[in-house]
Protein backbone atom coordinates (compact mmCIF):
# COMPACT_ATOMS: atom_id res chain seq x y z
CA UNK A 1 0.00 0.00 0.00
CA UNK A 2 2.80 2.40 0.96
CA UNK A 3 4.33 2.34 -2.54
CA UNK A 4 0.94 2.88 -4.15
CA UNK A 5 0.59 5.83 -2.40
CA UNK A 6 3.66 7.34 -2.77
CA UNK A 7 3.84 6.54 -7.00
CA UNK A 8 0.13 7.30 -7.64
CA UNK A 9 -1.14 10.00 -4.93
CA UNK A 10 0.76 12.65 -6.37
CA UNK A 11 -0.68 12.61 -9.82
CA UNK A 12 -4.21 12.98 -7.81
CA UNK A 13 -3.06 15.28 -5.67
CA UNK A 14 -1.99 17.34 -8.93
CA UNK A 15 -5.26 16.94 -10.70
CA UNK A 16 -6.95 18.16 -7.84
CA UNK A 17 -4.51 21.33 -7.21
CA UNK A 18 -5.22 22.50 -10.57
CA UNK A 19 -9.00 22.11 -10.82
CA UNK A 20 -9.18 23.80 -7.06
CA UNK A 21 -7.10 26.65 -8.52
CA UNK A 22 -9.09 26.90 -11.67
CA UNK A 23 -12.30 26.77 -9.36
CA UNK A 24 -11.02 29.28 -6.64
CA UNK A 25 -9.93 31.92 -10.33
CA UNK A 26 -13.33 31.71 -11.68
CA UNK A 27 -14.91 32.20 -8.16
CA UNK A 28 -16.38 29.31 -7.14
CA UNK A 29 -17.45 28.84 -3.65
CA UNK A 30 -16.50 24.94 -3.65
CA UNK A 31 -12.61 26.05 -4.79
CA UNK A 32 -11.90 25.64 -0.96
CA UNK A 33 -13.45 23.23 0.23
CA UNK A 34 -11.79 20.95 -2.46
CA UNK A 35 -8.76 22.78 -1.20
CA UNK A 36 -8.90 21.45 2.18
CA UNK A 37 -9.73 17.65 1.19
CA UNK A 38 -6.40 18.33 -0.95
CA UNK A 39 -5.08 19.13 2.14
CA UNK A 40 -6.03 15.91 3.87
CA UNK A 41 -4.38 13.73 1.04
CA UNK A 42 -1.46 15.79 1.04
CA UNK A 43 -1.33 14.91 4.62
CA UNK A 44 -1.34 11.20 3.56
CA UNK A 45 1.28 11.17 0.89
CA UNK A 46 3.62 13.55 3.46
CA UNK A 47 3.02 10.87 6.45
CA UNK A 48 3.37 7.88 4.29
CA UNK A 49 6.85 8.93 2.45
CA UNK A 50 8.04 10.70 5.42
CA UNK A 51 8.43 13.95 3.46
CA UNK A 52 8.47 15.87 6.70
CA UNK A 53 9.76 19.14 4.83
CA UNK A 54 6.46 19.47 3.19
CA UNK A 55 4.78 19.62 6.34
CA UNK A 56 4.68 23.37 7.23
CA UNK A 57 3.41 23.75 3.96
CA UNK A 58 0.74 21.69 4.27
CA UNK A 59 -0.17 23.38 7.95
CA UNK A 60 0.20 26.78 5.93
CA UNK A 61 -2.19 26.16 3.32
CA UNK A 62 -4.85 24.08 5.10
CA UNK A 63 -4.96 27.46 7.31
CA UNK A 64 -5.37 29.79 4.28
CA UNK A 65 -8.23 27.58 2.72
CA UNK A 66 -10.38 27.13 6.11
CA UNK A 67 -9.71 30.92 6.42
CA UNK A 68 -10.81 31.43 2.65
CA UNK A 69 -13.71 28.92 3.21
CA UNK A 70 -15.05 30.61 5.88
CA UNK A 71 -15.03 33.86 4.70
CA UNK A 72 -16.26 32.75 1.04
CA UNK A 73 -19.29 30.87 2.62
CA UNK A 74 -20.38 33.71 5.20
CA UNK A 75 -20.03 36.66 1.94
CA UNK A 76 -22.87 37.77 0.24
CA UNK A 77 -23.35 36.53 -3.16
CA UNK A 78 -22.89 39.76 -5.69
CA UNK A 79 -21.93 37.71 -8.67
CA UNK A 80 -24.37 34.29 -10.44
CA UNK A 81 -21.41 32.17 -11.81
CA UNK A 82 -20.98 29.19 -12.90
CA UNK A 83 -17.12 27.62 -12.36
CA UNK A 84 -16.64 26.79 -15.61
CA UNK A 85 -17.80 30.26 -17.29
CA UNK A 86 -15.16 32.18 -18.52
CA UNK A 87 -16.41 35.63 -16.97
CA UNK A 88 -18.20 35.25 -13.76
CA UNK A 89 -19.00 39.11 -14.07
Amino acid sequence: MHSLIATYLPWLLSAITVTSALMAGSLHRSAWSLSLVNQSLWLLWIVTTHSWGFLPMNIALTAVFARNHWRWTRAPRIYSYRWHDHDPY
